[in-house]
């Protein structure tokens, strides 16, 4: 199925309905030809889980879909477009230190359009890149305590990695 904007979506992805009042957000995990994850650093001066690794993505703007905030976001923190929906993750439930409540994040494997070797960063919100796969993927632990490990679960169940 393609939607009006031109994205592909695989049989089978559902993309959930927020309910009114309800905050969400969206992750995309983009992988390469070597079947890695891409993620960003946040930078120091982030105000929520500064200076960690974080997959695209961020929050559904009122009025948004899911899969229009999933292509914007991929638009503005890399540059690339948002070509296919392969596959839905799930939804997370999170809370983080801003005092903005709860969010619930919905999570999608993408195929994007673009040079996957020069993505184009918010550099002041993101300094640096990296690809990540089961021999890495630990890394994307850095900086977060033991109980705010989204990102890195995200990331394992995108590659079938069983998280450790």
């Amino acid at each position: 199925m393609t939607d009006d904007c031109g994205v592909r979506i695989d049989d089978g992805v559902e993309f959930p309905v927020p309910a009114a009042g309800e905050l969400w957000a969206v992750g995309a995990v983009v992988l390469n030809g070597r079947g890695e994850v891409f993620a960003q650093r946040r930078s120091a001066a982030r105000r929520l889980f500064p200076d960690t690794w974080d997959l695209i993505g961020g929050h559904v703007e009122p009025g948004e879909t899911l899969l229009a905030a999933l292509a914007r976001e991929v638009a503005e923190e890399t540059g690339w477009r948002l070509r296919r929906v392969r596959r839905h993750l799930g939804v997370l439930t999170w809370e983080g230190d801003d005092g903005l409540g709860l969010r619930h994040e919905a999570d999608f494997v993408v195929e994007v359009d673009g040079d996957l070797s020069a993505p184009r960063l918010e550099w002041s919100k993101h300094p640096r890149y990296g690809w990540f796969g089961p021999a890495n993927l630990a890394e994307l632990k850095d900086n977060r305590a033991p109980d705010e490990q989204l990102v890195y679960e995200v990331a394992a169940r995108a590659l079938g990695v069983a998280p450790g």
